[in-house]
């Protein structure tokens, strides 16, 4: 468990240095999430992680419970999210900053106190805690490039991204089962990351399709921040463009 809580760690510093550079004004930029400003990002990060502190203490059922009584039902996990941040937009730079660095430290630590193995709720259903960390280590990432990209800052990918990169991997029969697609057997990924390592996950039985390709990359389209057209990720098998559709890293 100390690699993933350390990946995140550093993901969640790298969000928290963002922020603390950043002059009021920026946390009202356009972000690439359409209709949010910089600081909507950073205040869905921060209720996001307020839900994972829930599920980690076996509440998430009652948290979503609140929310729903406060915000009314939600069409899909998209329209819930906007709904929470309809809710509570307006605070302030430092509110928000405040907010966002006590709900990352307090995940953190529980985190690392749990068991790797345990099972918890989560908004696509029960994962371990181990799938959780790595899901916000996801999402934490996903939304560091969306402010990123709002105030004009350039981000170095880091070897953490090889977690997102396998999340992405292993979540497949999810994706291809959420958008009611047939998956036609195993598929691996032979990837590059940032430092040029290999990033292979390979399944136990033979793979029929097999992507190659930039780890960065995979793991944009995953986040559905860039269109795999856009990439140079390509690859062999009956489901190779159905993979780069529909794969994701989020709920």
């Amino acid at each position: 468990m100390d690699e993933f809580v350390a990946a995140l760690a550093e993901q969640q510093a790298e969000l928290r240095d963002l922020l603390a550079g950043l002059e009021p004004s920026a946390w009202s930029r356009p972000s690439r999430c359409e209709g949010w400003t910089a600081g909507d990002v950073v205040l869905h990060v921060a209720q996001t992680n307020e839900m994972a502190i829930a599920s980690t203490q076996g509440r998430f059922a009652e948290f979503m419970t609140d929310i729903g009584r406060d915000l009314g039902p939600a069409a899909d996990v998209d329209d819930g999210a906007a709904r929470m941040v309809d809710n509570e937009r307006g605070l302030t730079s430092d509110a928000l900053r405040d907010r966002y660095d006590r709900g990352a430290m307090t995940l953190l630590e529980l985190f690392d106190a749990g068991d790797p193995h345990a099972r918890v709720q989560w908004v696509a259903g029960e994962l371990s805690l181990r799938t959780l960390t790595t899901t916000r280590l996801a999402e934490t990432w996903i939304h560091t490039g969306d402010v990123a990209e709002a105030v004009g800052r350039d981000l170095v990918p880091g070897p953490r991204l090889r977690h997102i990169a396998r999340l992405a991997w292993r979540t497949l029969p999810y994706a291809f089962a959420r958008a009611g697609r047939p998956l036609r057997g195993p598929v691996a990924f032979e990837l590059r990351g940032p430092d040029g390592r290999e990033w292979n996950f390979v399944p136990d039985e033979p793979a029929v399709t097999t992507v190659r390709g930039d780890g960065v990359e995979l793991c944009l389209v995953a986040a559905r921040r860039v269109a795999p057209n856009e990439t140079g990720l390509s690859g062999e098998g009956p489901d190779v463009a159905a993979v780069l559709e529909l794969v994701r890293t989020y709920a």
